[in-house]
């Protein structure tokens, strides 16, 4: 199962730089991280509505805020785990209060910044920007959503906030799909195993759910793509007649998309599984597939708990969020 990679970075670069063409309203702030965010290609097409403000989040938020009052539709960039933490104080009294148009953009999300560790990764951005009233929160499967995704947050009024990944990533959505906001999508319809999958993990379901036919187990893959807003009715039809549903996220199971579908099904009882970063920090690796392995975050884990739940018979009750499955982490220190 081969699919065309792209690197989501260098999208989100060049779709503001388009953007930036037709809107001349459009500003873009970086917090010194410009050639990694790849926001450098705006600021080398538009200098004059490009801010770069140092290592300085919380200004850099504020300054946003202002910017938006004028009119403007500002981009904030930094790291994912910056970018959300850092400026909170900053986002929650000066953006999400007064509802201003800003989009905050946070890059190298989740475990992407391998050789970087447990200070430059994040998993709880995502839990962090849900809890913020009329908070928009994005998660792009690939790069095609990422095109989507910045393009829409330029023509949409509100605070929003969308998570990138640092590396490539493999291509599961149609360049020319349509983006509804909220809404799930398809990408492999099943009828034994439904798993909902957020960002990178969305191609580690869609590659569980190809070696699981050969098993002979049906799997309906779904592409979480917005975690706040959320459609829960159309979330809920498609764990309708499941023998069991799996989450998978590049995050903590507190307070993302684990969270997010075990509320969903409240009652229902429908097994659980939540694949996600138990209560721990990252660490340093050689590269981003050993940090998956260890985190259990492959193919090979949404397996294992597929089967799992196919050997209950979809009988018991929910299991999230401790599943049994989350592996020893070993240290991977450099």
């Amino acid at each position: 199962m081969t699919r065309k990679m792209q690197n989501p970075r260098e999208v989100y670069g060049r779709t503001l730089v388009e953007l930036g063409e037709s809107n001349p309203d459009i500003v873009v702030l970086e917090a010194d991280l410009g050639k990694s965010t790849m926001t450098c290609y705006f600021e080398e097409r538009f200098p004059e509505r490009f801010f770069e403000m140092g290592i300085g989040e919380a200004n850099m938020t504020s300054f946003a805020g202002g910017l938006s009052l004028t009119g403007k539709v500002p981009f904030t960039n930094s790291f994912a785990v910056f970018a959300a933490g850092r400026a909170y104080d900053q986002i929650r009294m000066g953006i999400c209060i007064s509802g201003l148009n800003v989009k905050i953009v946070g890059s190298s999300a989740g475990l992407s910044d391998f050789g970087d560790g447990a200070s430059h990764q994040t998993f709880d951005d995502v839990a962090i920007m849900r809890v913020l009233p009329g908070m928009t929160v994005l998660v792009p499967a690939d790069a095609n959503e990422v095109r989507r995704m910045t393009r829409y947050l330029a023509s949409s009024k509100g605070p929003a906030y969308m998570r990138i990944s640092r590396n490539d990533m493999a291509d599961v959505t149609p360049p020319d799909a349509p983006f509804e906001p909220g809404r799930p999508v398809v990408l492999r319809d099943g009828s034994d195993c439904v798993v909902f999958a957020m960002g990178a993990m969305v191609w580690e379901a869609l590659q569980a759910a190809e070696a699981m036919e050969q098993e002979g187990v049906s799997v309906r893959v779904v592409n979480v793509n917005t975690l706040k807003p959320a459609d829960e009715a159309a979330l809920r039809l498609l764990g309708e007649g499941m023998r069991g549903a799996v989450t998978i996220e590049e995050h903590s199971i507190i307070g993302g998309l684990g969270s997010l579908i075990a509320y969903v099904f409240r009652g229902s009882g429908l097994p659980l599984t939540c694949l996600g970063i138990a209560d721990r920090f990252g660490q340093s690796a050689q590269s981003y597939e050993e940090l998956l392995e260890a985190y259990g975050l492959t193919c090979r884990h949404v397996c294992r708990a597929i089967r799992e739940l196919m050997e209950r018979n979809g009988k018991g009750k929910p299991t999230c969020p401790g599943s049994g499955l989350a592996p020893e982490i070993p240290d991977f220190a450099l």
